[in-house]
């Protein structure tokens, strides 16, 4: 075992965008988040916001070049919204094997890098989103927050992210079998998968169809925070919140409670 944690740990939810700003403005000026760590990366920015209790956040845009082809695509297809799941894992072999269990074929395998290792898993395969698994020793390196990050609001906790999914069932065998997350709370349509450090996904079973009449793909419906005390939104922020989000392709809900 060489990755930082001795168990799967849901580490990030990663949102594409064209316009960091309007990231900031929602996950820090409204969220609270604290700048965690980020930087340039062929063809890409990434930056990650952490939270009061919770997986973070991570903001990714494209910066150009044939590397940058994946992020523009997936912009163009879809617009700004929710991108990938990363999983640290302390043996990425290990995990791989239990991918293939599945009968699920990862791609960009890297494992030639003693302390940083990666590899993906298809939105198809996903339920509606792609995964990204690492294991690495350290930290990732950093650069000083963005200069448009200012002044973060009073922390939140990332309490969830909903999921929607057809197949329930082999949504819950990806994430409890390959990704080692326990079901905290179930039901005949939903189940709430649990890892260290705050991590949780509910998945949801999602009957509608789509415009088409065809069954809705997988996809992340919303992610939820919480916060305790202090002040509530007052309507400024609360509009803010909901069209930055709206800007950002993901829907966000805050319960404050305690107030």
């Amino acid at each position: 075992m060489t990755g930082q944690y001795p168990d799967p740990v849901l580490d990030h939810l990663a949102i594409g965008t064209g316009d960091l700003d309007d990231g900031w403005a929602l996950f820090s000026g409204v969220l609270g988040g604290r700048w965690a760590y980020g930087h340039d990366s062929p063809g890409y920015w990434w930056g990650q916001l952490a939270f009061g209790t919770g997986p973070k956040i991570e903001l990714l845009t494209p910066t150009g070049g044939p590397d940058a082809a994946f992020l523009e695509r997936f912009l163009e297809a879809h617009g700004p919204g929710p991108h990938h799941y990363n999983f640290q894992v302390p043996d990425l072999r290990a995990t791989l094997r239990r991918v293939a269990d599945l009968d699920i074929e990862p791609v960009q395998v890297s494992l030639d890098e003693p302390r940083y290792k990666e590899a993906f898993v298809r939105a198809r395969s996903a339920h509606g989103i792609v995964i990204q698994i690492v294991e690495q020793e350290d930290p990732p390196s950093s650069t000083g927050p963005p200069a448009g990050l200012g002044t973060p609001a009073a922390a939140a906790d990332l309490l969830l992210v909903e999921q929607h999914v057809q197949d329930l069932g082999a949504a819950l065998r990806l994430f409890t079998t390959v990704f080692e997350g326990s079901v905290d709370d179930s039901g005949t349509d939903h189940a709430d998968v649990v890892w260290p450090h705050g991590g949780r996904i509910r998945l949801v079973r999602d009957r509608s169809p789509d415009a088409g009449g065809r069954p809705m793909p997988g996809y992340v419906h919303h992610v939820e925070f919480g916060r305790s005390g202090g002040d509530s939104l007052d309507d400024d922020a609360a509009t803010a919140m909901k069209s930055l989000a709206s800007r950002l392709g993901v829907e966000v809900s805050l319960r404050e409670e305690g107030l």
